[in-house]
């Protein structure tokens, strides 16, 4: 990277981090004050950054399942990093959705008292176990570099010791087991992936009072969604942080950018499906709010942002230029940033219809409205999520063996 990219980069990420904290701090004094939603719309941008990050974590978690479980040697050196990415913007999601609760310190009683009858309990239980799968599965992966750290000098040396929980290097048994049992939480880990994302999907779908949401579709468009930002995700973060620039680094980002485009024709035939049905005779609650979306104030987040910038384009760059890792890095970024329009059109949409007809004008406050934009202050919150996981992802990248890139850190799985 160029000094000039990386003092700019720098400076971005010094200045996202700065107006984010001065929001994370304002949500820990001053609650949920600032923010534009209320007691008719209740969900905003951080539920709609929520499921947005967890569709990243998902699909950046299933392209690593195609190495571990299904032996796709040209991923093989990605899958390390596939999952620490799957690990950050998990984290991600559960922040954004930790600064939407009311009582942000109680959110452990989900643990202790939990409703089995709720499908956020599922999903938080589900949350917890994908977790760990994730965490000691990446361990797997990186175990048989840490022991031969532990013999480097400097910090290279303490992570070695900190993390190998073992003396000196793995024999080849030892390695075998640990490729054994990183294919075994692999296989596992795929149900969890697809039962919590899909569990998102289902917490939507089963709220029969939001015809707009109520849909048997809506956990498969959670899926396919996941798949195409998360594999989007991970095609630029391939293109732009793989270290050797040789054949096979071209192919592998080749492959990525092909799956990407197959995985985003696929979520507009279903998204195509979502909204001609019910628009087919133009009547309905659920067709009014798609209009909203399709031609209302905001149109253009679905024209130009989403169709126009993360379909339209990034499918001409993948179909005519996917043989190029430039091509394939822009495409996913464009796909995989985009991708929050989607979010944000499934979450706000579904609440601006009253339940009552006249609701709106039989009580006034500022807060009994059915309409939403998002405050300055939440989105400050947003960028401290985005802060955060981009340092996470940056130490994690600088300072353990998720790439091939030095004579101590050669891929083990």
């Amino acid at each position: 990277m160029k000094p000039v990219t990386r003092a700019f980069l720098w400076l971005l990420w010094l200045a996202a981090a700065v107006i984010g904290t001065h929001g994370f701090l304002t949500r820990l004094l001053e609650g949920h004050r600032h923010a534009n939603y209320g007691s008719y719309i209740i969900w905003g941008l951080w539920v709609a950054a929520y499921i947005y990050f967890i569709g990243l974590s998902a699909g950046s978690f299933l392209l690593s399942s195609m190495i571990y479980v299904f032996g796709v040697k040209k991923l093989e050196k990605i899958g390390r990093l596939a999952l620490f990415t799957a690990i950050v913007t998990l984290c991600m999601a559960l922040t954004s959705i930790w600064f939407d609760l009311g009582q942000m310190f109680r959110a452990w009683r989900i643990f202790t008292s939990p409703n089995f009858g709720s499908m956020m309990a599922w999903m938080v239980w589900l949350y917890s176990y994908y977790t760990l799968v994730m965490l000691v599965e990446l361990w797997l992966a990186m175990r048989a570099d840490l022991c031969r750290w532990q013999s480097e000098p400097g910090f290279r040396g303490v992570i070695g010791r900190l993390l190998a929980f073992h003396r000196g290097p793995l024999s080849p048994e030892e390695e075998a087991r640990c490729r054994h049992w990183l294919k075994v939480l692999a296989i596992v880990g795929v149900p969890l992936a697809v039962a919590f994302h899909g569990g998102v999907g289902a917490l939507f779908s089963t709220l029969s009072a939001r015809p707009f949401w109520h849909t048997p579709l809506m956990p498969i468009l959670f899926l396919t969604g996941a798949l195409v930002s998360g594999g989007a995700l991970m095609a630029f973060v391939v293109a732009a942080l793989y270290p050797h620039r040789d054949d096979e680094y071209r192919q592998m980002v080749t492959y990525v950018g092909r799956a990407v485009l197959g995985l985003l024709i696929f979520d507009v035939v279903l998204e195509w499906a979502e909204f001609s049905v019910p628009m087919w005779y133009g009547v309905g609650h659920e067709y009014d709010l798609l209009m909203r979306v399709l031609f209302g104030p905001f149109w253009w987040v679905f024209w130009i942002i989403h169709v126009g910038l993360g379909c339209v384009i990034p499918g001409l760059l993948l179909t005519f230029r996917g043989d190029q890792p430039k091509a394939v890095g822009w495409a996913g970024l464009l796909v995989a940033v985009t991708f929050m329009a989607v979010r944000l059109n499934i979450v706000i949409p579904g609440l601006l219809d009253p339940h009552l007809r006249g609701l709106q004008n039989a009580f006034t406050d500022h807060r009994l409205v059915f309409w939403y934009v998002p405050s300055f202050f939440e989105w400050q919150v947003v960028i401290f999520v985005l802060a955060m996981g981009s340092a996470i992802f940056y130490l994690g990248y600088r300072f353990l063996p998720l790439l091939p890139g030095s004579k101590t850190a050669q891929p083990s799985a």
